[in-house]
């Protein structure tokens, strides 16, 4: 299957050319309830598959901390490598709990802690040396870089870096202002981390939230109407209820857009079941629509209960639907509540 982007369709007459005026609105999504060389030529690149990146990006995630940037960038970098784009992810957190063993409290965050501060830059410039190398000698052509960079300050350090480098850079900002999507992140991912270790979930809980409020004092959100008119980023809010999309330059920059726009940044339990015995089962035949033996139907009306029980919220069934398959999926029953009828 070809990874190629294809061909765009003409512009109407009349419209602009596909230059940088075509790209500066933002565009606002909402979602209802992927042995020798010339002198002068670029050096040698690795690559697993297919180069789909004409340079290196760096993709810059954005937000307060709980904002799902993590598993944003966890999932987006095994997405990207599957699709045979060479992508890592540099977390600036695990920098700084290797630069500073034993983790106090939400003090360290303080923006007035300048002795704090300046471990928590070099953990980041270190941690952008390491970008460096991974995509102009290690034969990467991604590289996440996971971290807060919620103030612009820290923004044009990396906007400069990727420059000097001949990088491109792509913002992804997390944003959630759901108090209970927030503490639900905390509580099933943060209170775990290495730096709550010796603390039971309540005293995790708050200094957590305190260490938000320290991120929240200097917090200054991508603006793609005023100050990040230039700048290539999306915006994921609320949990993907809306999205903004600003100045995608290439086809990978897409791809990540739509790969963003269909994940979801909370858990999800998926249920596979297969079907239960048949009277083909019990003729050894493989194949056909036939009915559920006596077997089947118990098997059926069991998953039945079990789902009900199970009190899902938005559940929804994929399953075959012709003939009698609809009595070979014990989920659709348990939906349809058919678990007693006879098949039409």
């Amino acid at each position: 299957m070809s990874l190629s982007p294809p061909s765009p369709a003409p512009p109407p007459a009349g419209a602009p050319s596909r230059g940088a005026a075509a790209w500066t609105r933002p565009v606002w999504v909402s979602r209802a309830g992927p042995a020798g060389s010339a002198p002068g030529a670029m050096p040698f690149r690795k690559a697993c598959g297919p180069k789909l990146t004409n340079s290196p990006t760096v993709i810059v995630m954005v937000g307060l901390p709980a904002r799902g940037k993590t598993y944003i960038s966890k999932k987006l970098t095994r997405y990207l490598n599957w699709i045979g784009v060479p992508t890592k992810v540099f977390n600036v957190g695990e920098y700084r709990r290797e630069a500073v063993k034993q983790y106090s409290s939400y003090n360290f965050f303080r923006p007035d802690n300048e002795e704090a501060m300046k471990v928590r830059k070099q953990c980041a410039l270190a941690a952008l040396r390491d970008v460096k190398s991974y995509l102009a000698k290690e034969g990467g052509q991604i590289a996440v870089f996971d971290a807060t960079n919620t103030t612009r300050e820290r923004r044009h350090m990396i906007l400069h870096f990727a420059k000097e480098n001949d990088f491109k850079a792509f913002f992804i900002e997390s944003v959630c202002d759901d108090p209970t999507v927030v503490a639900s992140n905390i509580m099933e991912v943060k209170i775990s981390s290495p730096d709550y270790k010796d603390c039971n979930s309540a005293e995790a809980m708050d200094d957590f939230m305190k260490r938000i409020s320290c991120y929240e004092a200097s917090y200054q959100p991508l603006d793609p109407d005023k100050c990040d008119r230039d700048l290539s980023l999306i915006k994921v809010i609320d949990v993907g209820r809306r999205f903004l999309v600003n100045r995608v330059q290439d086809h990978i920059q897409s791809r990540i857009v739509y790969y963003l726009m269909n994940i979801h940044v909370q858990p999800r339990t998926i249920y596979l079941c297969r079907h239960g015995e048949n009277e083909h089962n019990l003729q050894g035949r493989i194949g056909g629509d036939s009915g559920l033996s006596s077997r089947g139907k118990k098997f059926a009306s069991a998953l039945s209960k079990f789902v009900e029980e199970q009190n899902l919220k938005d559940l929804r069934v994929w399953t075959r639907t012709p003939g009698c398959s609809r009595w070979r999926s014990g989920l659709r029953l348990s939906v349809r509540r058919v678990g007693s009828s006879q098949p039409s």
